[in-house]
C-alpha cells in the first residue's frame, strides 16, 4: 500500500519524505491556500522533492475550464496527477485526459456508484472520503470495501486512493482490505511510530544501559 501526505507545506512534506513515509503528495485549494504561496509553485516545488504522484487540483467547474488548467497543471512535471471534483463535467474531463495520457484523481468520492463511474471514465485514482461519511454517521470504510469489490468485479485498472483519513485506524483498516493508497495528514503519520510500550520499552533499555560495564 502506498503512502501519500496531504499537505502543501513543503517543510512537513521534506520530513516525511526522509522518513520514508511518502509516495506521493495530495493537495487541494485549502492546503495550497494555507501556504500562502501561488499554486504552480507550490506544485513544483513539492514534485522537486517528492518522487511519486502529485494531485494538483482544478478549480473551474466546467468541463473546458477544467481541460485548461488541467493541461497547464500537467506540464509542471511528468509526477502531476490533474485533481478533478466529483460531478458529470469533471467526468468528461477525466475522459478526455485519459485519451491524453494525463492522469487524473477523481476526489470527493461519497458513494460506491460514483466510485464505478469514475472508473469508467478511465481515472488514475478514485478517492472516496471515509472521515468525513463518519462525521454524518455513515460507516466510511464500508465505501471502500465497496470500491474495492466492484473494481476487482470488472477488472477496473483505476486505483482506490483512501482520503479524508482521521485517525490510525482508517490506516489499518484500509491496508487489511487491500487498498492501494492511503493520503494521511501528517499528525496523523506522525503518530504510526508511537505506542506506549514501545516507549516504556526504551525508557526501561536506557534504564538498564546505563548499568553496563564499559
Amino acid at each position: 500500500m502506498n503512502f501519500y501526505i496531504d499537505s502543501a507545506d513543503i517543510e512537513e512534506i521534506k520530513i516525511a519524505n526522509e522518513r520514508g513515509w511518502v509516495d506521493g503528495v495530495t493537495t487541494n485549494p485549502t492546503l495550497v491556500a494555507k501556504s500562502g504561496r501561488p499554486h504552480h509553485e507550490v506544485i513544483k516545488d513539492i514534485c522537486s522533492v517528492v518522487d511519486g504522484y502529485v494531485s494538483a487540483e482544478v478549480l473551474s467547474m466546467d468541463t473546458d475550464g477544467m481541460l485548461k488548467e488541467g493541461r497547464e497543471l500537467a506540464k509542471i512535471h511528468d509526477n502531476v496527477v490533474v485533481k478533478i471534483p466529483m460531478c458529470e463535467d469533471g467526468l468528461v474531463a477525466v475522459k478526455k485526459f485519459a485519451a491524453e495520457g494525463i492522469k487524473t484523481n477523481v476526489t470527493l468520492v461519497f458513494s460506491p456508484l460514483q466510485a464505478l463511474l469514475v472508473g469508467k471514465a478511465g481515472a488514475t485514482l478514485c478517492s472516496p472520503f471515509v472521515g468525513r461519511l463518519d462525521d454524518i454517521h455513515h460507516d466510511g470504510m464500508e465505501l471502500i470495501s465497496q470500491c474495492m469489490q466492484i473494481y476487482e468485479n470488472y477488472d477496473i485498472s483505476t486505483q482506490v486512493l483512501v482520503a479524508s483519513i482521521r485517525h490510525p485506524m482508517h490506516i489499518l483498516e484500509s491496508a487489511l482490505m487491500g487498498a492501494d493508497v492511503v493520503t494521511v495528514p501528517f499528525k496523523v503519520l506522525k503518530g504510526l511510530t508511537k505506542h506506549p510500550l514501545t516507549d516504556k520499552g526504551i525508557a526501561q533499555f536506557l534504564k538498564d544501559g546505563e548499568k553496563i560495564v564499559q
